[in-house]
């Protein structure tokens, strides 16, 4: 997924291309610094049951979790859009 411009929207979206078919969602735009990136990917992988990582201030949860991260995220406070297919 491209990046962004820093206009204040969390945008999740789905990502499978050079995962062999593995998805996962893709949670971009969010603040903070990276060690925030990390404890809310802590949090969010924890409430999904599934893995996931940070890379390059990208949040990837694996599996097509967008509902419920959409969810999660706009209860915390973020404005969020889906992004992508």
């Amino acid at each position: 997924m491209s990046n962004y411009p820093n206009d204040g929207i969390v945008r999740v979206g789905r990502e499978t291309k050079g995962r062999r078919g593995a998805g996962v969602t893709v949670v971009m735009g969010l603040p903070g610094s990276e060690d925030a990136l990390k404890t809310l990917a802590s949090k969010l992988k924890a409430q999904c049951g599934v893995g996931g990582t940070v890379k390059n201030r990208v949040i990837e949860i694996q599996g097509d979790q967008r509902d419920r991260l959409v969810k999660i995220l706009t209860d915390l406070g973020h404005k969020v859009k889906k992004s992508g297919g």
